[in-house]
């Protein structure tokens, strides 16, 4: 290797220093929006003067973030089960077929992990007027699909160029027809790269706030948008215990994620 990590001495200190300082300027506006989620103040003030858990009892007493919260938990798990679906027959296509322009079709599919999300924001809501699907849920779906996709090809995909094809060839030549193969052998096998996938699309579309704000109409917002929307009109603790929400759930699958593939590969 061109670098050992175990022989790097000194460096090795810098270099655990640095990932720890770049780690801690991530994370620390996360800490921050938490910590003033339990401050007693009524504006968004740090530090915090006391601490109290009011601002959490106003959020779920509160019946448009609690339905802005379902909004959006409903839009992700929908985005979540049609990305999956999507994304497993993409990935047997990229994957196991063999056809011209199927590195073009990789790219293509990707693409809205690099394309500027406001660019597609203005390009989805344009499109989705004409067809009267602006403010709709099945309007948020759709673009938030398109959105999670990649998340959900790259695990499929990577999980099945892992799996070695010789077992379920074995399993057809045993007298499993091919679609019992891959349902029975196949699919059992990549498990841990589907629920990825899911997980992955699902938190695109929890997340994700500059799509939503194009396609929001006052009775159909996400969380982030009422979020959004509430910054600019109101400083209330209140946004920093839904901000709160937004983060503990993603933190949460995450580390069921985590623990998960770790579990699978000991």
């Amino acid at each position: 290797m061109l670098l050992d990590y175990d022989r790097m001495g000194w460096l090795k200190i810098a270099l655990l220093g640095f990932t720890a300082l770049v780690a801690g300027f991530l994370l620390l506006p996360v800490v921050f929006i938490v910590l003033l989620s339990f401050g007693s103040s009524r504006w968004l003030a740090f530090p915090p003067p006391g601490w109290t858990l009011k601002w959490y009892h106003e959020l779920f007493a509160d019946p448009a973030w609690l339905d802005a919260a379902l909004t959006s938990a409903r839009i992700a798990t929908m985005t979540a089960i049609l990305s999956v679906v999507i994304g497993l027959l993409a990935s047997f296509a990229l994957v196991r077929g063999q056809f011209a322009g199927r590195e073009i079709l990789r790219g293509l599919l990707l693409t809205p992990m690099v394309l500027p999300v406001v660019v597609f924001a203005i390009a989805i809501y344009a499109f989705f007027l004409r067809l009267g699907l602006g403010g709709t849920t099945i309007g948020f779906v759709i673009a938030h699909t398109v959105l999670a996709l990649p998340f959900a090809i790259i695990p499929i995909a990577t999980a099945l160029e892992g799996f070695d094809k010789s077992i379920e060839d074995a399993a057809i030549v045993c007298g499993a027809s091919p679609l019992e193969a891959r349902l029975r052998i196949t699919l059992p096998s990549i498990r841990i790269g589907i629920f990825s996938a899911a997980i992955f699309s699902f938190l695109a579309s929890w997340d994700e706030v500059v799509v939503a704000i194009f396609m929001a109409s006052p009775s159909l917002q996400t969380l982030p948008v009422k979020i959004w929307g509430s910054l600019r009109s109101d400083l209330s603790p209140v946004i920093a215990a839904a901000s709160s929400l937004l983060v503990g759930l993603t933190l949460a699958l995450m580390v069921v994620t985590a623990l998960l593939q770790r579990k699978v590969k000991t």
